[in-house]
């Protein structure tokens, strides 16, 4: 199985999260941190991510005044096959954008790389390691 985890820059991130919440009949609650939620389905399933613009030194969630294509989204995706994602990544991109490493969040290896409308994509193991 695969899935999408929406990471979209917002201002606020507890505000945004009430409002998402609000939007989809649930439970209000506090984020997990002021620079990042994740609204999550009864079964845990990721709805969509926020992330506080300027935090963390994501490329393309430096500021909400830059209007680049992929500005204020990153595409994360999780696989149960990243060694065979990172040769398929290798493959459509002339370069990563960054080099497989161990993400010490999500204690996951991971890798990213640019679509080819300049959205910033990132792969990520499922498992941990």
């Amino acid at each position: 199985m695969k899935r999408t985890w929406t990471i979209i820059g917002v201002a606020d991130v507890a505000r945004s999260f009430g409002w998402y919440q609000s939007l989809f009949g649930q439970a209000l609650t506090a984020p997990a941190h002021d620079y990042f939620g994740q609204i999550l389905d009864t079964d845990g399933t990721v709805l969509i991510c926020l992330h506080r613009w300027g935090d963390h030194e994501h490329p393309p969630l430096a500021s909400p005044e830059r209007a680049e294509p992929g500005n204020g989204l990153i595409l994360f995706f999780r696989v149960d096959d990243f060694e065979q994602a990172l040769l398929r990544a290798r493959s459509l991109a002339p370069k990563l954008e960054e080099e497989p490493h161990l993400n010490p969040s999500t204690g996951t290896q991971e890798f990213a790389l640019r679509d080819p409308d300049g959205y910033y994509v990132m792969v990520s193991a499922l498992a941990e390691g």
